[in-house]
């Protein structure tokens, strides 16, 4: 009682010391306590991505280089912006970004559900196959394109092997990435294959969040399978597939990483996506006004157009 007591008086004297701190803690609202913790993160987030966005859009109106900081820099106006959209071979930049988005998506979509289709059914074993499937996506893209490259070899590679192997033709007749018509499906290759797992992921969280007792009615009024998938499982994970849909068309219109290490942009500009000429103009040719100008062009596409696709997704989610 006495040790209670001693302590009792130590917890109350050391409360008085500052009662003026007590007072003001406890006259802080709860918005202002919230604001309080957030604010750092806000500053932070602002000085992350805020201001080097600020400052891209600064320099695209601008002649500054980067290997050049000390020489004086000229207002251009908006001369940059007007040569990009006006340059030729921006436009087939854009369009081999398209072709490479478009098709990657496709493929990974259509993989993605009829595997998130199949687990979903959890035959046994489905636990193991989806940890094997997974495995993809887990890896580093350094790392798979340099596998990627070692398989695509003509004449060691096994792509061209198991190639071969069905079509009967010459292993070493072809090259996946230094052939111009082959070279852009040797990339929608691997990045399918990467990231197909992704989207199963995603279309098979759709499939496990549509209730069983959905399914029981329509077999008590004798939905075949084929109908209750059309009018049942697709209608419900749609939202998935379109949220899926999303994310790898914004991962893809921006990729780098698999192109440069695959290709290069190469056999001359069959594979060069709109980062690899962006990295161009940015680090080798050192047009940094040019290249920022480019980049909030760049920017502007992906915003405007995911923000058109966000509002039809909202519009499938609320029916």
């Amino acid at each position: 009682m006495n040790e209670l007591s001693a302590s009792s008086r130590i917890t109350y004297r050391a409360v008085m010391v500052r009662p003026g701190v007590a007072r003001r803690i406890r006259g802080l609202s709860d918005r202002t306590l919230a604001w309080l913790f957030i604010t750092p993160t806000i500053v932070l987030l602002l000085a992350i991505n805020i201001f080097p966005l600020l400052w891209t859009i600064y320099l695209s109106f601008t002649n500054y280089r980067a290997n050049r900081a000390n020489a004086p820099t000229i207002w251009l106006g908006a001369d940059w912006y007007q040569s990009i959209l006006t340059d030729p071979d921006i436009w087939a930049a854009m369009q081999v970004t398209a072709h490479f988005v478009i098709w990657t998506v496709v493929i990974e979509t259509v993989l993605g559900f009829g595997l998130a289709y199949l687990i979903d059914k959890k035959f046994r074993g489905h636990g193991m196959w989806t940890t094997i499937i997974l495995l993809p996506m887990m890896l580093s893209p350094a790392v798979v394109g340099n596998f990627w490259t070692f398989l695509y070899q003509p004449q060691i590679g096994l792509f061209n092997y198991v190639v071969a192997f069905f079509t009967g033709r010459a292993a070493s007749s072809f090259q996946m990435l230094g052939d111009v018509t082959l070279s852009p499906w040797a990339i929608v290759i691997v990045d399918a294959w990467m990231w197909t797992p992704y989207v199963m992921l995603i279309c098979l969280a759709g499939l496990r969040s549509i209730p069983d007792y959905i399914y029981e009615a329509a077999e008590v009024d004798r939905a075949s399978k084929w109908r209750q998938f059309w009018s049942i499982t697709l209608p419900m994970a749609l939202p998935f597939i379109m949220l899926a849909v999303l994310f790898r068309g914004i991962e893809n219109f921006k990729m780098f990483d698999m192109v440069n290490l695959l290709t290069g942009g190469g056999p001359g500009s069959t594979t060069e996506v709109a980062s690899i000429t962006l990295k161009r103009a940015a680090f080798e040719s050192w047009r940094t006004g040019y290249s920022s100008a480019f980049a909030i062009i760049l920017f502007v596409t992906v915003f405007g157009l995911a923000n058109i696709y966000v509002k039809a997704l909202n519009k499938v989610k609320s029916r």
